[in-house]
């Protein structure tokens, strides 16, 4: 997998959940590159998506054929109602920049991830870009509440795959049945993690220098800008576990 816009990592750490490996990630923040870097030392790191070709990957040692995966969780700010919901008029709108990738790596699926103020703002320009490139499409708006976490967290993951991809060609191998083995997946899972939430969100007791929450007083922009851009990997792990069973 190929993840773009990788933020802290939380669509890598839910891929490999799945058992799925990620080949390069790229981030402009330098604060995501250190999280990245600490966690993913071996793993390629982009700094700029724009760099980003068939060219550079090969160079960084990556078999581009490989690359069957590419997921992106790509600026919320042009569609969040913080960012003023510009759209594509917004300057981190990086949209157009992640289809040029997902386009000439010629991936099998892309999982895509953003605000739930994209539902009405742009989406709809993701959804006929993917089409046109052969790629049919699928969207599901989650809250990460439903998977536990204490927090609402609106999100809505779009799951695209490519029908004239010759390794995904399989018989009924349509996005219905991706999305019903979504469906039986999904009516076991959030259960699951509803029984396990207080071990995956329970907060201990802050420290002398904590606040209430427990979230320490020097815990600097940078760090609460990622943390609040982040993705809640198990609201999308579910989805990277289905495209695995999908492809079995």
């Amino acid at each position: 997998m190929l993840d773009l816009c990788s933020g802290i990592g939380g669509i890598s750490l839910a891929a490999e959940w799945a058992g799925i490996k990620t080949v390069a990630h790229c981030d402009i923040e330098e604060f995501c590159q250190k999280v990245l870097k600490k966690h993913w030392p071996n793993t390629p790191l982009f700094s700029d998506i724009k760099t980003i070709t068939k060219q550079t990957l090969m160079e960084r040692g990556i078999d581009v054929n490989s690359i069957r995966i590419v997921s992106a969780g790509y600026p919320c700010q042009p569609y969040s109602l913080a960012g003023d919901q510009q759209g594509e008029e917004d300057e981190r709108y990086l949209w157009d920049e992640v289809f040029r990738v997902i386009k000439e790596v010629d991936a099998d699926w892309f999982v895509g991830e953003n605000v739930f103020g994209h539902v009405n703002n742009g989406l709809s320009d993701v959804i006929n870009d993917l089409e046109s490139e052969n790629y049919e499409v699928e969207c599901i708006v989650l809250p990460a509440q439903a998977v536990g976490a204490p927090h609402q967290r609106d999100r809505v993951f779009i799951i695209a795959r490519n029908t004239c991809s010759e390794s995904s060609v399989q018989k009924d191998s349509t996005i219905s049945t991706f999305r019903s083995q979504w469906q039986a997946w999904q009516s076991f899972t959030w259960e699951h993690w509803r029984k396990v939430s207080e071990l995956h969100w329970s907060v201990p007791e802050p420290g002398i220098r904590g606040v209430d929450d427990g979230v320490s007083r020097e815990l600097d922009k940078s760090r609460l800008i990622a943390l609040g851009n982040a993705v809640v990997p198990q609201q999308i792990y579910p989805i990277f576990d289905a495209i695995v069973r999908f492809c079995e």
